[in-house]
């Protein structure tokens, strides 16, 4: 347990040092877009760059490993979105926000260094290719369910050329692919660009938590909805227990990529489900509410989860 509190607890720490800065120093909520900048446009996609051109081609085509995980993700937000629907006669808005909230977890902010900082560099490419198409997907999702209540109205054409807009110019998807070519062509960078990279790669996880725990603090709770009641143990217990089922089940699959895998899922709800909340006017409170009190929860599960890791209790195979 000293081994896994070593690793757990300044991972949380940064997140807890930048909620508590936020609470001390007064400064606007704008201030947060430079270092949002930085992350999203510069130091994460070096991270996944750096990691994945330095991985044989053939791990980078695990087909069965994307469709199965993501395909886990997505059985979980169709559980809470059916629940929302049909047992909690929500809107199809409500429900689709609810059913993000369940199953998009914080893969873009903590998944990498939690990832690598548990697991080590074989848990980068698993965190890259589930990262890119879990992502793919909610950019797909999100615009087309709200299109079906009239959230957006746009054009056919329109919507989903917006949809393949974002999916194809992401920052993250684009350094992958970028990465994946340079796997795939076994070429480098020059060493002064390599060591750029190096820098911003490092920049990447302690930016992305303290930015995480800055903005957890300029969104307080005012509102904690009923639906919390099932949507916390569904997003950090049911979630990694059906993704470690599933992959297990699948069969032949790296230890540390099931590991990584479960891992991912058992992250708390992600800050971008608030964005959506927000850019559809809907849920907006109670997502940013359940992104609260999934991430303090998340100390004692996800330290849990990694203590069943290290101490082998968590075979690749049921």
């Amino acid at each position: 347990m000293t081994e896994i509190a070593g690793l757990v607890l300044p991972f949380f720490g940064l997140i807890f040092l930048g909620y508590l800065t936020a609470r001390l120093v007064d400064h606007p909520g704008e201030a947060m877009g430079w270092l949002n900048t930085f992350i999203v446009y510069l130091a994460l996609p070096a991270l996944f760059f750096k990691l994945v051109s330095r991985t044989p081609v053939e791990e980078l085509t695990r087909a069965d490993f994307i469709l199965t995980s993501v395909g886990t993700t997505y059985v979980v937000f169709a559980l809470i979105f059916s629940v929302g629907l049909f047992l909690r006669r929500n809107t199809i808005a409500e429900a689709t926000i609810q059913g993000f909230a369940a199953a998009y977890g914080n893969i873009g902010y903590m998944g990498p260094g939690l990832a690598l900082l548990a697991l080590g560099e074989a848990a980068a490419v698993p965190v890259a290719l589930i990262f890119c198409f879990e992502n793919a997907a909610h950019f797909t999702v999100a615009p087309a369910m709200m299109a079906t209540v009239g959230g957006r109205k746009e054009p056919p054409a329109v919507l989903v050329l917006g949809i393949v807009r974002r999916i194809a110019l992401h920052p993250f998807i684009l350094s992958t692919l970028a990465g994946v070519v340079a796997a795939f062509l076994a070429v480098q960078p020059p060493v002064p660009v390599q060591r750029l990279i190096d820098y911003l790669a490092q920049a990447a996880a302690p930016c992305a938590l303290f930015a995480m725990g800055v903005t957890l603090a300029l969104r307080p709770i005012k509102r904690i909805p009923v639906e919390i009641g099932y949507i916390v143990p569904v997003k950090l217990v049911l979630h990694p227990v059906l993704m470690y089922v599933a992959l297990s089940l699948g069969g032949g699959y790296d230890p540390v990529w099931v590991q990584t895998a479960v891992l991912l899922a058992s992250l708390p709800t992600a800050t971008n489900v608030f964005v959506i909340a927000h850019q559809y006017h809907v849920w907006q409170e109670r997502a940013s509410a359940t992104i609260l009190i999934t991430t303090l929860l998340s100390v004692a599960t996800v330290t849990g989860l990694l203590f069943l890791i290290r101490s082998g209790a968590l075979p690749a195979d049921l």
